[in-house]
Formats: C-alpha cells, sequence, structure tokens
C-alpha cells in the first residue's frame, strides 16, 4: 500500500513536478534508493548513476573523479524518473534526505576543490540538494556540498582532469586574494597575497568563480591575468597545470612532487618521481620549513613560491629525519 502512494506521488511528481511541493521530492528520493547509508546512488538518465562515495562502489564504472568522490555508472534498475540537473536559476533550494525537507539556500558557494559549498540549515550528509521541480543543486557530502556545476563537468567531461594555475585563493574584503602558491611549478609567477584582478580580461568576482574558470580550463592552455601586487599593477603569463590534489585528495603541494597524504599527514601514496627522497609509506610529517604542521592547511600557509624548496620532518616509528624536497 505504501509502495503504490509512493508510485502515486511519483506520477504527480512528474507530471507536475514545480506544482506538486517540494514534499514529493522526499517520495522521490525514497523510492530511488538515492541515499544508502554513507553514499549517494542518484539514477540518471540513459541508465547511468550518479554515486558519492569514499569507497569504490560495486558497479561497472563507466569513470570515477578521485578529487570529489563521484562515480558514474551503469543502471540496470532503471528508475522510471531520473534526476536532472537544474542548470537554471533556483527559486528555492530544499536539502532532502529520506527523513526530511529542509528548506534554505547556499550561503557560501564552492570555493574550488578545497572549499565545498555551505548552506543555510543543517543538512544531514549524504543528503541532496534539490529545487521544488526535484532537479539536483547539489549534493550534500560530510566536507559540504558539491555544487551542480561541478556535477555537470563531471558528467560531460571525457577525462576527469582539472587545471591549475599553482595557486590557492580566498575572498578577503571583497578581493580575490592568493592565499598560498606552489613553490615547485615552473614558471609560477603568482606571489602569496597578490590580488587577482581579471582573467583573460574579464574582471574576476569571486573566489568561486574564478577557482571554477581555472578548474575547468584545459590542461596546457595559457591565460593572461592581471594582478595587483603591494601598489603595482601587473599582467603574468599563466599555463594551466594537471591540477594534483584537492577535494577527497590530499592539498598540500607536495602532490605536485609526487607525495600523498591522508588527513592525519601520514603518507599514502608515493610516486616514480618522488622515490629518490627516501620516504616510505606511513612516514608522518611533522614539520615543514621547522614549523610544526597538523593539517594541509598549515603546509599551504607555510610553503611559499619565492622559496623552490622546502624542508620537511617526519616521523617513522622511533625516530625523526629531515628531508628537503624540490
Amino acid at each position: 500500500m505504501f509502495r503504490l502512494f509512493l508510485a502515486l506521488n511519483l506520477i504527480f511528481l512528474n507530471l507536475y513536478a514545480c506544482k506538486g511541493g517540494i514534499e514529493s521530492c522526499k517520495f522521490k528520493t525514497l523510492d530511488s534508493g538515492a541515499i544508502v547509508k554513507n553514499s549517494l546512488h542518484i539514477p540518471l538518465k540513459n541508465n547511468q548513476n550518479l554515486i558519492f562515495s569514499i569507497t569504490r562502489p560495486n558497479a561497472k564504472i563507466i569513470k570515477h573523479d578521485p578529487y570529489l568522490s563521484l562515480y558514474l555508472v551503469e543502471d540496470k534498475k532503471n528508475f522510471k524518473y531520473p534526476f536532472r540537473l537544474n542548470m537554471n536559476q533556483s527559486l528555492g533550494t530544499f536539502g532532502v534526505d529520506n527523513n526530511s525537507v529542509i528548506e534554505g539556500k547556499i550561503i557560501k558557494k564552492q570555493v574550488g576543490l578545497n572549499s565545498f559549498a555551505t548552506f543555510s540549515e543543517p543538512l544531514s550528509a549524504p543528503s541532496l540538494l534539490l529545487n521544488s521541480c526535484c532537479a539536483l543543486e547539489g549534493i550534500v557530502t560530510p566536507r559540504g556540498i558539491i555544487e551542480k556545476e561541478y556535477i555537470e563537468h563531471f558528467l560531460n567531461s571525457k577525462k576527469v582532469a582539472y587545471g591549475d594555475f599553482g595557486i590557492r585563493v580566498k575572498d578577503i574584503c571583497s578581493a580575490v586574494t592568493v592565499s598560498s602558491s606552489n613553490p615547485f611549478l615552473k614558471e609560477n609567477l603568482f606571489k602569496k597575497d597578490d590580488i587577482v584582478l581579471e582573467l583573460d580580461g574579464k574582471k574576476v568576482k569571486d573566489s568561486a568563480s574564478f577557482m571554477r574558470d581555472v578548474l575547468f580550463s584545459e590542461i596546457g592552455s595559457v591565460h593572461s591575468v592581471k594582478i595587483k601586487r603591494v601598489n603595482e599593477f601587473l599582467t603574468i603569463s599563466a599555463k594551466t597545470q594537471n591540477r594534483a590534489g584537492g577535494g577527497y585528495l590530499s592539498d598540500t603541494f607536495l602532490e605536485f612532487l609526487g607525495i600523498s597524504f591522508d588527513k592525519n599527514l601520514f603518507i599514502i601514496k608515493i610516486e616514480k618521481k618522488a622515490e629518490h627522497y627516501g620516504l616510505k609509506l606511513g612516514d608522518k610529517l611533522l614539520q615543514v620549513n621547522l614549523k610544526d604542521v597538523e593539517n594541509e592547511e598549515e603546509i599551504l600557509e607555510i610553503i611559499d613560491n619565492p622559496k623552490k624548496s622546502a624542508n620537511l620532518l617526519f616521523q617513522r616509528e622511533h625516530f625523526q629525519f629531515f628531508v628537503k624536497v624540490n
């Protein structure tokens, strides 16, 4: 009987989605089985499923985004009323899980891969962010909201990759300011505290839109960036590199050298280009340039572009040792 009630609600929803009210979207979410414990399995058109999961799903994977922990997989269930992305302006935004519907709005936009969006009201994670027509506005993860533009980019990209100018930025007094600059990236002309004014002749509005433009730019493309450095205005050239970390991957600039960490700064991956440093999996990073570090953000604050190397203190079992990387 309850399944029949759900089915009737879904029929009403898909015929009169915007008139049916957001409560109908809760029934659609429940009936689709989109929320499964700590993961999302969102039915899409063309017999595909968008999955958010920290662990690899047991399914035929079409493509995978390790930065955002997204998977596109084949969906043999073929849910009759698949979800779609809303790429138009939304008149209302709701957090939806199997039990509740919470109205609110995004109060902080997603800034690249390191700072996900935040909602005006507490939301359970994982859950869906929908508009009144049950179209996706984003997905709610334990780290925050992955916005629809990033989901669209993932779905439309043949190969998952993100661009990088070698900088991380944040809004300071309404100015897009370089908060850290990769010292290991050759010909990186940015410096910490540079203010980004224009990208390819267009005014930069905020960190969220600027980082999106950088991340979605073609690898190898060259761009003109106008900046303010102290009291001087400069136009510099930036070549888009392949982003090495961020999101659900570690992001310390050391990934560019082939060294990746978990959230507690234990080494979890050493690429071949980093083997000559003599590091091992499980080594724990304690200091950068003689300053104690406890998380990725502190590493990015210490590593500075003018210094083309960094002195790292590691601990392995019962002894500590320094490694200089460049």
